[in-house]
């Protein structure tokens, strides 16, 4: 008989969406969206809904694999935990504990997927990654300004007289927003949109502007320089509440509106009506992560950052500059999880330069690479690096579900569980506060484990068992520490499936900012006791006609690499087979210079590689604009991550992603 069950997605989304899964004899059969969870009402995307297909595949892996004479075979669980025991303590004797490498990711959510870090730190401490390919420059920058990245409660937009959605496809990737933007239009806040690419989210806007890839901060400044001008500015929130004012004033001498105007494609008279948009406060502000993805990107997410500032729309109901929320995840006992006192060892790479880290490490070298929640030879930049580096690693262990590029690599292949097969609790730290519960509500297929189980077992062979002697109620439980004054425990939350965590709705309402002065820093101190100028800059690109017009000759267009409507990043391509090809989508400039057409076979290259694809013409792109969707596999086609640069942006946390020039030319079929 049909039982029908709420759950929580655990994908790495801005909405965290409730979920409502249909279990019939022992097997998940449909999945819905929970139309009694606040935020996302019963509403989830196809990737949410590819959650059954993934659970039921069966492509999915059953039994651990150990790669012998360059072939996969089957072995026990007792033979691979063996092994992997056996070489970690080799390992730790010889070199020390930092000759491995634990390469991670966020493929997931759960607080439980914590429980990697307490497990190495139990160890002794191994190399880490730093930083996030995802959006780590713009955290940095934000804590830099304000000294967290926090956000609005969903429901303040109500407030907003205007909504500004800059960089962010909210249609694509944060549906429940999209929401709010046509409740809000109807009641009559204005909506704007800022983007290279004409997308779905712009269609509904009452302003569309076209900005150049990874030009946007000089878009702010040039708002920046029309609100001084016309006396738009918060004089009261500026002088009270703020430090390093005169230097913003200084930066906006140093370029004209003129210059603007050329590098961002965006004409005076627009700038002049942003300006004054901004100034009819509040004014909220959505970022998106494309924007930061730049050599220049945590200078861009600050100049933003700074517009929102002079503007006076930050601590106020219906304003803000919402990128990320960290305090979602800040409500959680994080510390009582992961133990960082037990680490008596450390090294760290940057997530981008993991491949150049491992090929270069010495006193210790890489001798192991323990990967999990993620997938790095796709979505790691430079591809070919990475393959380079993991295939030059005595042992590499992957914690996976199917086969992926990354598996295929490996030594060991430790098949894992999905969401529906384990018991965990699900929040996001970009959007919304609360926390969903998801319960176990199917058996694994085959042998596949919890993460949980196999460090545990693990733990138990390298000596530290005892740390590991919970259940996952029990570990739960420690995770919600600290929440039960507020009313949320293990028990209330599996009863009443999703809570709202103690979180402000208008973040800074009291000005009291967490930098060191305690103002809102436009000349951050934070990153001038970290060596870095903490002033706001002039910035372009590092692959631009600005920086290395030698090289924006060979290779002139710039590469976007967006994120897969239908999957969440690479985790769903094998799945459906309409999305096996290479898409190449480009601007109409570039069809009438290339003579390109719909359908035609086309080759994407530059000095780092090439890919080969189909066109399609984007009829609204900005000018020299191509896009390729991130996340492709190696068999159909292979990673755009082949031509990007795993350069770290000027922050040194985020990856530079879109910063990425390229060349095209037709194939002959």
């Amino acid at each position: 008989m049909a039982e029908v069950r709420i759950s929580s997605c655990p994908l790495n989304c801005w909405d965290t969406c409730g979920l409502k899964v249909t279990v019939e004899n022992g097997k998940v059969v449909k999945v819905d969206g929970d139309d009694g969870h606040p935020i996302t009402q019963g509403k989830i995307c196809g990737r949410g809904r590819m959650l059954e297909a993934r659970t039921n595949s069966a492509e999915r892996l059953l039994y651990p694999l150990k790669k012998t004479n360059g072939q996969f075979v089957r072995i026990s669980w007792e033979q691979a935990l063996d092994e992997i025991a056996e070489k970690m303590n080799e390992i730790k004797e010889k070199y020390g504990t930092t000759a491995i490498l634990h390469s991670h990711d966020y493929a997931n959510n759960g607080l439980l997927k914590n429980l990697d870090r307490r497990f190495f730190n139990c160890y002794g401490g191994v190399t880490e990654l730093t930083g996030s390919l995802c959006w780590g420059a713009g955290i940095e920058a934000q804590t830099w300004d304000f000294g967290s990245s926090y956000s609005h409660a969903p429901e303040d937009i109500y407030n907003s007289k205007h909504v500004v959605i800059w960089g962010r496809n909210v249609a694509r990737t944060n549906m429940h927003l999209f929401q709010h933007l046509q409740a809000v239009k109807k009641r009559g806040t204005k909506l704007i949109v800022i983007d290279p690419i004409f997308n779905q989210t712009a269609q509904i806007a009452d302003m569309y502007i076209s900005v150049a890839p990874g030009m946007d901060g000089f878009l702010a400044i040039g708002m920046m320089k029309e609100i001084l001008r016309l006396e738009l500015e918060d004089r009261t929130f500026i002088k009270n509440y703020t430090i390093g004012f005169e230097d913003v004033t200084a930066l906006l001498q140093r370029i004209t509106m003129e210059e603007i105007e050329q590098l961002t494609g965006v004409d005076r008279d627009t700038m002049t009506a942003l300006a004054l948009i901004y100034g009819n406060r509040p004014t909220m502000t959505y970022l998106g992560l494309g924007m930061q993805r730049y050599a220049n990107g945590g200078n861009t997410i600050r100049l933003i950052d700074a517009l929102v500032a002079i503007s006076g729309n930050i601590g106020i109901p219906g304003g803000g500059v919402n990128f990320g929320n960290l305090q979602v995840g800040q409500s959680f006992n994080i510390a009582a999880l992961t133990l960082p006192e037990r680490k008596t060892a450390a090294r760290t790479f940057t997530m981008m330069k993991q491949a150049e880290g491992i090929l270069q490490a010495r006193d210790p070298e890489i001798k192991m690479i323990i990967v999990t929640c993620g997938n790095p030879l796709t979505q790691v930049p430079n591809t070919n690096l990475v393959k380079k580096a993991f295939q030059s690693v005595e042992t590499v262990v992957v914690f996976e579900q199917f086969m992926t590029d990354t598996a295929e690599l490996a030594d060991y292949v430790l098949p894992t569980t999905t969401v529906f097969e384990e018991e965990d609790i699900y929040y996001s730290s970009m959007y919304h506060a609360y926390v969903n519960y998801g319960p176990a509500l199917v058996q694994p297929p085959g042998e596949a484990k919890p993460d949980l189980w196999i460090w545990t077992q693990l733990a138990e062979r390298l000596g530290f068992g005892a740390d590991f002697a919970f259940s996952r109620d029990e570990f739960l439980t420690i995770g919600l520490s600290g929440l039960e004054k507020h009313g949320i425990t293990l028990e209330k939350l599996k009863q009443e499936k999703h809570m709202l965590l103690p979180v402000k709705a208008v973040p800074w309402d009291d000005y009291r900012f967490q930098t060191p002065s305690g103002k809102y820093e436009f000349t951050s101190s934070l990153a001038e006791q970290k060596g870095m100028d903490g002033k706001l800059k002039i910035m372009y690109p590092a692959e631009s006609e600005m920086t290395n017009r030698a090289l924006a000759e060979k290779h002139p267009y710039r590469l976007l690499t967006i994120h897969p409507l239908r999957s969440n990043h690479s985790q769903h391509y094998h799945l459906i087979e309409s999305m096996q090809s290479i898409k190449i989508e480009i601007s109409k400039d570039i069809a009438e210079e290339k003579g390109l057409k719909d359908g035609d076979t086309a080759r994407v290259f530059n000095f780092r590689g090439e890919l080969v694809g189909r066109v399609k013409i984007l009829a609204n792109a900005c000018a020299k604009t191509i896009n390729i969707d991130e996340g492709q596999w190696g068999k159909f086609g292979g990673s755009v991550n082949v031509l990007t640069s795993d350069r770290e942006s000027d922050n040194g946390q985020g990856s530079t992603l879109y910063d990425c020039l390229v060349n095209i030319e037709k194939m002959n079929e």
